[in-house]
């Protein structure tokens, strides 16, 4: 497979270093990285030079009609994510985007309905974003754990974002902006962390939130809470910030047979878990621990992670192992926690549909921001 990279700033080099090493951990040989394209040219020429890829350019569409593309890496701004990929996946390429992969749920929707004009064109090209924490190995055990009855239900959920972004962080012009950015704090830091809540608790039902641009001068929130309710009855707390001096990422879950916690900062392997079992309950610890053993490279989230069984996945012809309709429902949950927060409402599944202000935008019907309180000098 031809591999282009688009955009070649700094979440691109991950990718590169992911692809470079995917035949030595368990993924298809013959993917090749070939192209690296981008709007500035002695950027996209340094990042060749660097990762040691052939060819480099300013021209994706030139590259895809040339059919010189088998799969595109969107490492762009989010803002330009959607028509990166409706190319794409028009000229049969498979995509890969970075998160957030779209800036809201009507553009989630566009991009579904063009892969499956393209499948019923019987042109290849699927589509998958970039949730890389999904693919630890604790998350995988915490899940099978919940499934096969180990831990027993879950009861209390905590999932905690806690960044520290300076002031001269969001002078980038395309960053702390609903137009450019999809929103705040919530969709470009905290989609990660509740993109794994859903993935370990299954669908929600209804969220209460709330929202402020506290300390930085952006268009968009530094911070957000919300209180959600999940199908199979768990409370979850998730908190959003980038104004938290002491950094942390944060998931808590409580159940019948003990508390699962898990912290990191931006990936973790599985020293990063720590189980505490009920009384009597140690056999959930020591299951816990002899699955850790068999762990792969100390069972590390990132990119090589995803792209491993993502790989192995396009060249057999399979779905990737996130969907389109993954990426949506992760995007549904960032959507109901504005919509909470500025209008005071509770949000339950399914109500934010074509023709709500929060389908064709996090920002939905504005931001009632009070002003930024004074910073310390």
């Amino acid at each position: 497979m031809k591999v282009t990279i688009l955009g070649a700033g700094a979440i691109a080099g991950a990718h590169a270093e992911a692809l470079g090493a995917l035949a030595a951990h368990g993924g298809p040989d013959g993917v090749e990285l070939t192209h690296v394209v981008d709007v500035d040219a002695d950027r996209a020429a340094a990042f060749a030079a660097e990762h040691g890829v052939p060819q480099h350019g300013t021209d994706l569409q030139a590259l895809l009609d040339a059919g010189a593309v088998d799969v595109v890496h969107v490492c762009t701004p989010p803002s330009v994510h959607l028509e990166a990929a409706t190319a794409a996946l028009r000229a049969g390429a498979h995509v890969v985007v970075e998160k957030p992969a779209v800036l809201s749920l009507a553009e989630a929707d566009t991009l579904a309905a063009v892969e499956r004009e393209a499948a019923d064109a019987g042109l290849p090209g699927r589509f998958t974003q970039i949730v890389q924490h999904r693919f630890g190995a604790g998350i995988r055990r915490l899940r099978r754990f919940l499934d096969d009855g180990t831990l027993g239900p879950a009861y209390v959920a905590q999932c905690d974002t806690l960044w520290f972004r300076t002031p001269e962080y969001f002078e980038v012009p395309w960053r702390g902006r609903f137009d450019t950015e999809g929103g705040g704090t919530t969709m470009g830091h905290g989609i990660h962390q509740f993109d794994l809540l859903l993935a370990v608790l299954g669908p929600w039902t209804e969220v209460q939130a709330m929202a402020g641009r506290l300390a930085r001068h952006t268009d968009t929130e530094d911070v957000s809470t919300a209180l959600v309710r999940f199908a199979n009855g768990t409370l979850a707390t998730i908190t959003n910030s980038a104004i938290s001096p002491r950094q942390t990422s944060r998931l808590r879950f409580d159940t019948a047979a003990a508390t699962v916690e898990l912290e990191h900062l931006y990936g973790y392997d599985d020293s990063s878990w720590t189980v505490t079992p009920v009384v009597g309950r140690e056999d959930v610890a020591e299951a816990w621990a002899v699955d850790a053993g068999r762990s792969v490279d100390g069972g590390e989230s990132g990119h090589l992670a995803q792209l491993v069984p993502t790989y192995q996945a396009l060249v057999a012809g399979r779905t990737p192992p996130v969907t389109v309709a993954d990426t949506r429902a992760t995007l549904e949950l960032a959507a109901a926690i504005y919509r909470s927060a500025f209008t005071g409402a509770t949000v339950r599944a399914g109500d934010i549909v074509a023709g709500d202000p929060f389908h064709a935008s996090m920002a939905g019907t504005g931001t009632p921001w009070a002003p930024v309180k004074a910073v310390p000098a």
